[in-house]
């Protein structure tokens, strides 16, 4: 998951602060947590890893 926050970090054009519409790391992996993209122990653990 980091890896991939990374590589879009780096992919998406900067501005120098962050624009009202940017999420938040803890909103994306929330998000795929409810998409059913990752199961509960993954996200449990990204998520001690963000916080």
């Amino acid at each position: 998951m980091g890896l991939v926050l990374l590589i879009r970090w780096l992919w998406e054009p900067s501005t120098g602060s962050p624009s009202k519409g940017s999420e938040s790391a803890l909103d994306i992996l929330k998000k795929r947590y409810a998409r059913g993209e990752i199961i509960k122990e993954e996200f449990e653990e990204k998520k001690k890893d963000l916080l």
